[in-house]
């Protein structure tokens, strides 16, 4: 029989981390196989031992590539050094090297067809540098090697909640000088397309969050939003998108109806609680869309994952 499961790719992320102990813990649950196909790169003796330390259940089989992956078994390509020592919560460049050797094998592998989706555990930021990996999060390696030069956006989302970033991972005291029309539009135009393909919402609705607090004030607490946040609204709302704002950020959390656009992403208080920066917690996800075809990156149980093909 056909497998039409989803196959989802999973990066190990830190050797260190968190990353083996959210897989592990995840497809303990029998369920979870009946949902999609999951293929782990990384390591089966850190697998292993992850799994050993937790005295966990989670059985895997080890397969060369993802291509050899089948139905109902959680399977792990081997693609770290067998010599790579685990020491738990202690940052280590050889862990690095392992995160990054896995994240690429998960792309070269999601390039040739053989995965759906790249769902990548937690890395550390600062042990993972190098010269193949110069980058402040997933997000932008994965923009750089997927997005054939296309921008990316990332979506926060938990349940119908779902709230779309101007601004990646910069600096806060560089925001609003990064905030343009012309970003504004680009990041409307790609979430417009993400909730029309990816979720299936026929005509979007986007709230516009402002920048400054109450929305400016009339500019007595800030210009952007007179300057650049409503005329890039209104621009939009011209050409048929169904745009509003600017809303004040820090007051329209009561009642939402809307997909929103922040304009800053320092802290976002939802539903669910507070999400700073890239939320790593249960319960929110992360999405990063391209400009061109169905990509995006999703945090999920502490994980996240990248997908081409509308089949979520």
């Amino acid at each position: 029989m056909e497998d039409n499961k989803i196959r989802v790719g999973i990066t190990q992320g830190d050797i260190n981390g968190v990353g083996y102990e959210v897989i592990l813990k995840t497809f303990a649950d029998p369920v979870m196989l009946e949902l999609c196909t999951p293929i782990i790169y990384g390591s089966p003796k850190v697998a292993a031992y992850h799994r050993k330390s937790l005295d966990l259940p989670t059985n895997f089989s080890i397969v060369n590539s993802a291509s050899e992956a089948v139905p109902n078994r959680l399977s792990v390509v081997n693609c770290t050094d067998d010599e790579v020592k685990v020491e738990f919560s202690k940052p280590d460049v050889e862990a690095g090297k392992a995160a990054l050797g896995a994240l690429e094998k998960a792309i070269e592998e999601y390039k040739e067809g053989m995965i759906d989706v790249i769902v990548t555990a937690p890395i550390n930021k600062h042990t993972i540098q190098s010269e193949e990996f110069a980058f402040p999060g997933h997000t932008e390696y994965i923009e750089q090697k997927l997005g054939d030069g296309e921008k990316a956006l990332m979506i926060l989302m938990k349940d119908d909640f779902r709230v779309a970033l101007v601004t990646g991972h910069i600096p806060v005291k560089e925001i609003a000088g990064s905030i343009t029309k012309e970003l504004i539009q680009e990041k409307l135009k790609i979430f417009n397309r993400s909730l029309k393909q990816d979720f299936a919402i026929s005509a979007p609705r986007i709230a516009v969050l402002s920048l400054n607090p109450h929305a400016g004030d009339g500019g007595l607490l800030g210009t952007e939003e007179q300057e650049i946040i409503i005329p890039a609204i209104n621009e939009m709302a011209a050409k048929g998108m169904l745009c509003y704002g600017p809303y004040p950020a820090d007051g329209l959390w009561a009642q939402i109806t809307l997909p929103i656009l922040m304009v800053s992403w320092p802290c976002i208080t939802t539903r669910a609680g507070t999400v700073q920066g890239i939320g790593y917690g249960r319960g929110r996800e992360l999405y990063c869309r391209l400009a061109g075809d169905t990509h995006f990156a999703c945090s999920w149980h502490g994980l996240r994952y990248c997908r081409e093909r509308n089949r979520l």
